[in-house]
This record gives structure tokens, C-alpha cells and sequence, in this order.
């Protein structure tokens, strides 16, 4: 149980992030491969997948800093 502390911790968000991170990615890469027109390499898919995550959610930051200036 005080690893589950320790993952929700406000000092220790990167790691959990990224965790949930890879696991969206595992889920979403199938999809990503199946939509692409052609032949598409299981590494590209999965690539895309994660260059798109990445993409959205430093838009959903820079939302939120543009907005919310007094949190930052």
C-alpha cells in the first residue's frame, strides 16, 4: 500500500503520467494501425499514437496555464 501512496503523492505525478500514458498508447496504437491506408510498420502506429497523446495533452496545458494563470 505505500507504493500506492507514493504513486499519488504530488511529488511523484511524472512517473504515474507517464505509466498512464503508455498504457492509452497500447490501447489506441490498434486503432491508429487499422485507420492508416496501406501496409503500416506496428513501430510507426505506435509512434503516431504516442506523438498524437503528446500533442493533446500539452494543448489541454497550455489551455488550462492560458486560463488559470494563478494556479502557475
Amino acid at each position: 500500500m505505500e507504493y500506492l501512496s507514493m504513486a499519488f503523492s504530488k511529488h511523484n505525478r511524472l512517473p504515474l503520467s507517464l505509466f498512464l500514458l503508455l498504457c492509452v498508447n497500447v490501447l489506441l496504437a490498434p486503432a491508429v494501425q487499422a485507420a492508416t491506408p496501406g501496409e503500416e510498420s506496428r513501430f510507426s502506429a505506435y509512434t503516431i499514437t504516442l506523438l498524437g497523446l503528446i500533442t493533446l495533452s500539452l494543448c489541454v496545458y497550455l489551455f488550462v496555464v492560458i486560463f488559470q494563470p494563478e494556479r502557475f
